[in-house]
């Protein structure tokens, strides 16, 4: 995935954020995002049990880590199996043990600045995060049109209806997280998943 990264979510445009202390809930929410059709999401390391959900999931999905800012949860996560990680943060460390190990980061940045450094530092999708707090679209269609060589993942309070129109300001793909699975059963989430990529 390392060179097709930008373009698999480019074809894929929702990028699903899967946060849960739970591992099987983990489970059965990456089962129900792939009967969607969707192969790449991202699962939140929020405990070490999460590893061992990643190891069972990355046989048949595509899996970045999220919620790394350790060197230390960047290589648990690559020994569970993903195929990258992803943070909040934008970290030098975090570049480098990413060149290290073959691996893409994901850098988590807020202002344009520190969009451009990462690009600088050679990060293949910048993520704009917490975008909704930033000012949503309308940020997003301000960095990018000085900027329009960034690959971005607006990501943050997305809602999956607010999808295209990121992809439409100019995002590669757009990270939702609580919206796409919150409240819902597996089987909704499915079909969620599947509309909502009908739409797009």
């Amino acid at each position: 995935m390392n060179k097709n990264l930008i373009t698999s979510l480019a074809e894929q445009k929702i990028f699903p954020i899967i946060r849960s202390d739970n591992p099987d809930t983990v489970v059965n929410t990456v089962e129900a995002l792939l009967k969607g059709g969707l192969k790449i999401m991202e699962i939140n390391v929020v405990n070490p049990s999460i590893y061992d959900a990643i190891s069972s999931v990355s046989k048949h999905a595509d899996i970045c880590a999220g919620g790394v800012i350790t060197s230390m949860q960047a290589n648990a996560a690559i020994l569970a199996g993903v195929k990258c990680f992803s943070s909040p943060i934008f970290h030098m460390n975090l570049v480098k043990l990413s060149k290290d190990k073959h691996i893409p980061y994901i850098a988590g940045t807020s202002t344009a600045n520190e969009a451009y450094v990462a690009w600088k530092a050679r990060i293949p999708l910048v993520k704009i995060y917490p975008v909704t707090a930033l000012g949503g679209l309308l940020y997003i269609e301000d960095l990018i049109r000085p900027m329009p060589f960034l690959s971005v993942i607006p990501q943050g309070n997305v809602k999956l209806s607010e999808v295209k129109n990121y992809i439409n300001s100019g995002a590669v793909a757009v990270g939702v997280g609580r919206d796409l699975y919150d409240g819902y059963s597996y089987s909704e989430i499915t079909e969620r998943v599947l509309e909502t990529v009908a739409k797009l």
